[in-house]
């Protein structure tokens, strides 16, 4: 389960997470908490694995990523800090309901020359522009609604904070979606950002105890291996495909989220 949630991890940018925390609590018993420690661990993983394989297609936008990355940290940190005063099963249903809009539009085609838009001030200055090649050869694109962008990290860092998760699906819509970066660059920089999010909260719940070594290291190994074959496989997939795959994966994710928040599960 590792590998196959390394796999779909790499390949949509959700970073894995969300597939090992019930797959730990419900079929191993484990205790949440603990199950989110190495979903946090196992994020890393998934970063480092993908991170690099992303870099040499040139698919990762590393500038967008470290700019984004501001906001999503210190939402992560203040998630962490703030878990004993909200309750995690409400956070979760009204995230489950957000990646179920989400991939409803995930799963439509974008308008035509989104790609290609003309930048803006704010992305000229800070070089939020790139380039990645595809069938039709070089692809130039820009980053667009930098502010919303950023606000919208940083809500994808409280809840990769508050439920030990890396928000990756929140990420990539928000890149796709909002700031109009191509599906594949949003995916690959998202692996890259994923882990930068869970570093953060990683630290508080290896303060807190919550991370098990015995547990961690199986997940984590499983995980990066997964990581590795699903960042060579996304250079090789359509984006129609790699958009279906994620549309799917973050609508049975909703429904989970729900489920487990009406549950009293998390």
């Amino acid at each position: 389960m590792s590998l196959v949630a390394g796999f779909l991890g790499s390949m949509t940018g959700l970073g894995g997470g969300i597939v090992i925390v019930p797959f730990l609590t419900l079929a191993f018993g484990v205790d949440i908490h603990y199950a989110m420690g190495a979903s946090l661990v196992s994020v890393l993983a998934t970063s480092s694995g993908s991170a690099a394989a992303h870099a040499k297609s040139g698919f990762a936008n590393f500038r967008i990523g470290l700019f984004l990355e501001i906001a999503a940290t210190a939402g992560a940190l203040a998630g962490t800090l703030i878990t004993a005063m909200i309750s995690p099963g409400l956070v979760a249903g009204i995230f489950g309901l957000v990646l179920l809009h989400s991939a409803y539009m995930s799963s439509m085609r974008p308008p035509a020359g989104d790609e290609n838009a003309v930048p803006n001030r704010i992305s000229s200055f800070l070089r939020l522009n790139g380039e990645y090649h595809s069938d039709r050869g070089a692809q130039r694109y820009t980053a667009r609604s930098i502010s919303f962008g950023f606000a919208v990290m940083a809500i994808a860092g409280v809840l990769s904070g508050l439920l030990g998760i890396g928000s990756g699906a929140l990420k990539v819509v928000g890149m796709d979606r909002i700031m109009k970066i191509p599906f594949k660059v949003s995916t690959a920089t998202s692996n890259f950002m994923i882990g930068i999010t869970a570093a953060a909260g990683a630290g508080v719940y290896l303060h807190k105890g919550y991370i098990d070594p015995g547990l961690s290291m199986p997940v984590m190994l499983g995980v990066l291996a997964g990581s590795l074959v699903g960042a060579r496989f996304l250079t090789k997939v359509k984006t129609s495909g790699a958009r279906l795959i994620f549309a799917i994966a973050i609508g049975l994710i909703g429904f989970e989220m729900i489920y487990k928040g009406m549950a009293g599960k998390f």
